[in-house]
């Protein structure tokens, strides 16, 4: 598939919902499913010993959970955020509920869903891979076992909500200095377009029906920008932004956009610096690493850390997606998706 016959795929959030139809009274949504990378991470890489992409120390986790989670930010995420709204309680990471089950301190895995998010992880198999992450197609697998072992009631699965959200550490990879890739920008996001078809596909497959699939954001405004070599410190990197405008862009990157361009508004003063980090716009270190800062305010800082939101922006990334218009999210926003529809 071409990135331009993709374009509506992953220009805005996308919701796989099919076939489905009005309902009269509105359906209680039983469990979330949630795949992708640190952007929806709750603590995966924490419980994977071999991965060396861990937000395990504070003060990670400090605005809301007063204590690392292993969540790259300082509270909640976007899938938290949506949990609360539609009143369940927060899914614990796969990995986690695992090892309790292999130990004996849990019995089964619980009813309300899991976390299977991987941070650093991309649909590219060799994104970080060296760092241990696991990728999508791991990920879906792990679900996939749930399901064929009978772990996971297959009643809910399709009364359950799926978020898929990944691809913007394979963007920013693309620009690392050390790494090697003989595709153009072009046919690397169709190898990226290719494995995300895929995993729909799977998905489906395994009787997913309600599927929010949430494009990037813009990858090249991060503060870990200040990496990469020749990237602009004083505006964001257009180079990194272009290789998804046509095919990985979508509603995230505009509400994010409409969050810089008019910060004021929402309660911003900083949307270019780390609130937690170090060196030029506080991303060339790590948050809670040797010799990091820390803002005394991070409701006002749209990035936590060198690459990640804090809770407050997801708060309001999250409102949107929830019941946003179709400038947001289209067709129709999670809402709908998760309390208006019925198969």
């Amino acid at each position: 598939m071409s990135s331009s016959s993709s374009m509506d795929l992953l220009f805005t959030l996308i919701l796989l919902a099919s076939p489905v139809a009005l309902a009269k009274s509105p359906p209680s949504l039983p469990a979330i499913f949630t795949f992708g990378d640190s952007i929806f991470d709750a603590g995966n890489n924490h419980f994977n010993k071999n991965c060396t992409a861990q937000a395990d120390f504070p003060p990670y986790g400090s605005s809301f959970f007063h204590q690392p989670t292993g969540r790259f930010t300082n509270g909640r995420t976007v899938a938290d955020f949506i949990s609360q709204f539609i009143g369940l309680p927060l899914q614990k990471p796969f990995l986690e509920l695992q090892m309790r089950i292999l130990n004996g301190t849990l019995k089964c895995f619980p009813s309300n869903g899991i976390n299977f998010a991987s941070a650093g992880s991309g649909f590219l198999l060799d994104t970080n891979k060296v760092m241990g992450v696991t990728p999508i197609q791991t990920q879906l697998h792990q679900f996939q076992t749930l399901v064929e072992q009978n772990q996971i009631e297959k009643s809910i699965i399709q009364e359950s909500l799926f978020l898929l959200e990944s691809g913007s550490n394979d963007i920013f990879n693309y620009f690392l200095p050390f790494q090697t890739t003989t595709l153009s920008p072009d046919d690397y996001v169709d190898a990226m377009l290719t494995q995300v078809n895929k995993t729909i596909d799977q998905i489906y497959k395994l009787g997913a029906r309600r599927i929010a699939i949430f494009s990037l954001g813009p990858v090249g405004c991060v503060p870990a920008r200040a990496l990469l070599p020749n990237a602009p410190t004083n505006k964001c990197f257009g180079k990194m932004n272009y290789p998804g405008a046509i095919a990985v862009f979508g509603a995230v990157y505009g509400i994010t956009h409409r969050f810089q361009t008019y910060p004021a508004r929402y309660g911003f003063t900083d949307v270019s610096n780390a609130c937690c980090g170090g060196g030029t716009l506080g991303g060339l270190k790590q948050c809670g690493r040797e010799g990091y800062k820390i803002c005394n305010n991070p409701n006002e800082f749209m990035f936590w850390d060198f690459y990640h939101p804090t809770e407050r922006t997801y708060h309001l990334m999250s409102k949107a997606l929830w019941n946003g218009n179709k400038n947001k999210i289209r067709p129709f926003n999670l809402m709908a998706l998760a309390t208006n529809f019925t198969f």
